[in-house]
């Protein structure tokens, strides 16, 4: 939640920019050790605030990664220059917002999808504030290293000869100290920082079962591992898959041909299991169903491993047709235990547990000493002889549909088990994707190519079938997906075509950059926007062309949700009144109840203060009517959890009927302007003070 400001007259203050993470840190710091905490004086404001003392920390911990020893011993760590910079920028907090564009917008009152349009260092920071623990799946293609400058200029990237001083590739005198220092000290650096501040604040809007996946080249996969590995933890290492990105490799390139990209895989948290895959035809050929039974099967080993931990499994059991004792092999034991074991075998002919003093083959068996095994399992044996349960057996077998367990060579060969096809379900996905199954990049380029009327105005997109892979094994029908380098939209492609494929509810999140490109679009956020209406028409037609087809016996496929809500990154709606007293004016004390920046919608203003309801983007909108609302905008959000209205002057009548809305409102906002002073704050609460009285639960009021 954003956090919050000092009340005015009793109301709580919406703040103006994202959380301080630092302060979040001292504080749980703090929490943990009362006994670190200290009061250092700010360098910008002058005001002391707490902190922690930092030889205080290392004592109450007892014991740092150097092991007791001086914090300048080697240790293994992966480092670079600019990466305290970098994790720094994660945790700054920054006075801007999410501004509604509805004209770029498809389906605005319906749609449950967003598109961010800005730099996504600072939509991950505005995002963590009402998202965070509830993305599901990450997919991004940041820009690969390629050596040259990229567009993603963050505070902390250096000047070239700000990095000569910084990293060492360069002696006093300006002298080289390492080859092509332009690859491998700047640009790997400026990387490095790039996606580590990302990647900080990516972690903490997964779900605790979340996952992301990254794709990225040969130049930087190492260095994005160790990354990784310090911000997710080694042990959330999921894979490193190899995408088979074409199927025509160049026979021009120099040295080994590029044939497949990385697709580095980490989970939030350890033990992450993807989902199967659907079996292929030729995975169900081996199944089969010589006795006809209720469906195919295979046949499998009757044996599991660990006797000596499951001696209870490891008995004898009289073949039907040959009278002789099968154990299990050395070191295994049965699959089933003696009553489960037993109910099969009776479906040849009758069987007995009987006691036949074999405890010297049953620890053979297991491996241990006839001492040691346990006492007391019995075997199965057949009950009547031989001959009559041969007999028995036989007419089994020539019916057809035998038990679990049965015997090769018509009845006289060993024992099998079957596994029906039913019980085993899908594929386990590998860390190998062919381009056959998720696509190359030529199939990429001819789907933008045929959504744009052949003309595709992007250069590098990934297959919809490679993030529906992704989507395949990651996600559940009601997940939130986030691209935050969304490029052409493929992840959003994907996500709707999914959804009509098994009528799913998923979501998705894109950020991107404006970045500038060439033809008849200004910038590539044009491009995505367009992608996703093009693809949705098109996904939206062909299912309505399929619904009119003839003996689809009423089943009418429903179209999903092809909209987005666009929204911009851009400052906060309200002026920085963050001034100390003496930087403050007459003017400025005056001009303070309006504090809102000038052609800011109450569209705008709405969309700054969800957050500090832990309201999602996404939240239906509504303006109330009729009176006493006429000649006022007054927001209802998700059918009246939060009331909002930023007029000036609003009357006590409007307040009453705020106050009083049916249902009930969770949460009520309004601008300083709309209550200019203490006696219309005071009764402002008061109002609802009473109506809270009248109508059970209270209602939290805030003021932005």
């Amino acid at each position: 939640m954003l956090n919050e400001q000092p009340a005015v007259d009793g109301i709580e203050k919406i703040a103006k920019e994202t959380p301080d993470l630092t302060e979040e840190n001292v504080q749980k710091l703090i929490e943990l050790f009362p006994d670190v905490a200290t009061e250092v004086r700010d360098p910008v404001t002058g005001e002391v605030v707490k902190g922690v003392n930092p030889e205080a920390l290392l004592d109450r911990i007892g014991k740092t990664a150097g092991g007791g020893y001086p914090v300048a011993r080697e240790r293994y760590q992966f480092t670079w220059p600019g990466k305290r910079a970098a994790k720094a920028e994660a945790r700054t907090p920054i006075a801007k917002t999410l501004r509604p564009v509805q004209q770029r917008s498809k389906n605005w009152d319906e749609t449950k999808n967003l598109y961010i349009e800005g730099d996504n260092l600072d939509a991950l920071k505005i995002l963590r504030e009402t998202y965070a623990g509830k993305i599901k799946m990450i997919y991004i293609d940041p820009p690969y290293n390629t050596g040259h400058d990229f567009i993603y200029k963050d505070d902390f990237a250096k000047t070239v000869d700000a990095d000569k001083a910084e990293s060492g590739d360069y002696d006093e005198d300006g002298g080289r100290l390492v080859a092509n220092p332009e690859s491998n000290g700047r640009f790997h650096s400026d990387w490095c920082s790039m996606m580590y501040s990302r990647l900080l604040l990516a972690k903490d809007l997964l779900t605790s079962d979340g996952v992301i996946f990254i794709s990225i080249d040969d130049n930087e996969s190492a260095g994005l591992r160790f990354i990784c590995d310090e911000v997710f933890g080694s042990l959330c290492f999921v894979g490193d898959v190899s995408w088979q990105r074409t199927y025509s490799p160049r026979n021009d390139s120099q040295g080994l041909v590029n044939e497949v990209e990385h697709i580095i895989v980490y989970s939030k948290n350890p033990g992450w299991q993807p989902k199967t895959l659907s079996r292929t035809a030729q995975m169900d050929a081996k199944y089969k169903n010589p006795d006809k039974d209720y469906i195919e099967w295979t046949s499998s080993d009757p044996f599991a491993p660990n006797a000596v931990t499951h001696q209870g499994m490891v008995y004898a059991v009289q073949h039907p047709f040959t009278g002789a004792m099968i154990y299990p092999t050395n070191g295994r034991c049965w699959s089933f235990e003696q009553p489960q074991m037993l109910q099969y075998m009776n479906g040849w002919c009758e069987y007995e547990l009987k006691d036949i003093d074999d405890a010297e083959q049953r620890a053979k068996v297991c491996g241990i000493a006839s001492s040691e095994v346990r006492a007391g399992v019995k075997a199965l044996v057949l009950i009547k002889p031989l001959d009559v349960s041969k007999a028995e057996a036989q007419v089994v077998y020539d019916r057809g549909h035998w038990p679990r367990f049965y015997f090769t060579r018509g009845g006289q060969g060993g024992i099998r088990r079957k596994t029906y096809l039913d019980s085993v379900g899908g594929k386990l996905p590998t860390n190998l994707w062919p381009y056959s199954e998720v696509g190359h990049t030529d199939e990429a380029k001819k789907e933008i190519k045929a959504l744009f009327d052949g003309q595709p105005p992007f250069d590098t997109p990934k297959p919809v079938r490679l993030i529906t892979r992704m989507l395949n094994i990651a996600t559940d029908k009601d997940s939130l997906i986030l691209d935050f380098f969304s490029g052409s939209s493929t992840t959003a492609h994907a996500v709707i075509a999914k959804n009509a494929d098994d009528h799913g509810a998923r979501r998705f999140i894109l950020v991107q950059l404006p970045e500038r490109t060439s033809g008849d679009y200004t910038d590539i956020c044009e491009v995505g926007e367009d992608r996703i209406r093009r693809a949705g028409e098109k996904i939206r037609s062909n299912i309505e062309t399929t619904n009119q087809q003839p003996n689809l016996d009423g089943k009418q496929q429903a179209v999903p949700d092809i909209g987005f809500r666009v929204l911009r990154i851009e400052s906060s709606n309200y002026k920085d009144v963050r001034l100390t007293p003496d930087q403050f004016t007459q003017d400025d004390l005056d001009a303070s109840i309006e504090n809102e920046r000038p052609g800011r919608t109450p569209l705008d203003l709405l969309f700054e203060a969800l957050p500090s309801f832990q309201l999602e983007y996404s939240s239906s909108i509504a303006t109330l009517t009729g009176e006493p609302f006429d000649g006022y905008t007054v927001f209802s959000v998700n059918d009246g959890q939060l009331l909002a209205c930023f007029d000036a002057n609003i009357p006590e009548s409007l307040v009453r009927a705020m106050a009083n809305h049916d249902p009930r409102p969770s949460y009520v906002v309004v601008a300083e302007k709309s209550l200019p002073n203490s006696a219309a704050r005071t009764n402002f609460e008061e109002i609802f003070k009473q109506a809270a009285n009248a109508i059970d639960g209270a209602t939290k009021i805030r003021i932005i």
